[in-house]
């Protein structure tokens, strides 16, 4: 009788396989239950909807303002599109430099060459035009890229030309698309309207003005369009007088590179993303070409 209490002694709560299987049941499932409800309570109180926030307001637990800031949460932008006008007239060097550099440049903040100081720009104005820009472009010390500001490539070469002709250079101020082909234009009138040259003359003028008028077109379009990559080597680019970045380029003939200009190439868009005739694009790259060699 003694052994029959001590086993009663020892036995559990669970006494078939049944009670078992079911006890194992809810020890997985309960948990997991009690664990959705804490998540979900969670998300709610964090994230309300716009119902429950109108209620909490309607009943007092919520001001006007946290609701305003709750319905101007859930509108926010995720993020915003800028679209500039790529036609627009560009800006004048003084007016950027007014806009953009004065900060910087009347003073002399940080290093920068304060404007019309002669001996802070006579180094930097030995160096090129085109380094100069350069230099605008990519950022230089404490000037971050473009000065920070949000001007084009061409602005910001004239703001350059403003500043360094202040202290005694003499860059011409770039233009822009429109500009160049009103310049081409006129260039091509001129000729049409001269008074006619002797016949001793007519031979030799046109093969020598030919050459002069592609070099000035192939310049004026370098600095529209190829100095804000080529000035500085930018992805890659050769840089303009790098002869040993265009030896092997120009060994391959005019023709090859007037089509890596016409097509692309690497980062480089079609045409440079100029509007440039082929005429115009070969002309640009011979002056490259040329003052490489």
């Amino acid at each position: 009788m003694s052994d029959s209490m001590q086993e009663e002694a020892h036995t559990g709560p669970i006494k078939t396989p049944k009670q078992l299987l079911l006890a194992a049941i809810m020890a997985f499932v309960v948990p997991v239950i009690v664990i959705i409800g804490l998540v979900a309570y969670v998300t709610s109180e964090n994230k309300p909807s716009g119902s429950t926030q109108a209620e909490a307001y309607a009943m007092g637990g919520m001001t006007a303002q946290d609701l305003e800031r709750g319905v101007a949460e859930r509108l926010r932008k995720v993020g915003t599109v800028e679209i500039r006008d790529a036609n627009r007239p560009l800006k004048a060097g003084a007016d950027v430099y007014k806009a953009q550099c004065a900060a910087c440049h009347d003073g002399g903040v940080a290093g920068a060459p304060k404007f019309a100081d002669a001996g802070a720009w006579a180094a930097r104005i030995k160096t090129g035009f085109e380094a100069l820009v350069a230099s605008a472009l990519k950022g230089k010390g404490a000037m971050p890229p473009q000065g920070g500001g949000d001007h084009n490539d061409v602005e910001i070469a004239r703001a350059v030309a403003y500043m360094a002709n202040g202290a005694g250079a003499k860059f011409a101020e770039p233009q822009g698309q429109a500009q160049a082909a009103d310049a081409g234009a006129s260039a091509a009138a001129a000729p049409a309207s001269a008074p006619a040259a002797p016949a001793t003359q007519t031979a030799a003028a046109p093969a020598a003005a030919a050459p002069a008028a592609a070099s000035g077109q192939g310049e004026a379009l370098y600095k529209q369009a190829c100095m804000a990559c080529h000035a500085a080597g930018v992805a890659g680019a050769p840089k303009l007088g790098d002869k040993a970045a265009w030896a092997p380029r120009i060994a391959q003939g005019m023709d090859a590179m007037v089509q890596v200009a016409i097509k692309g190439k690497g980062a480089m868009p079609p045409r440079g993303a100029s509007t440039a005739s082929d005429a115009e694009l070969r002309a640009a790259v011979e002056y490259m070409a040329n003052a490489s060699k």
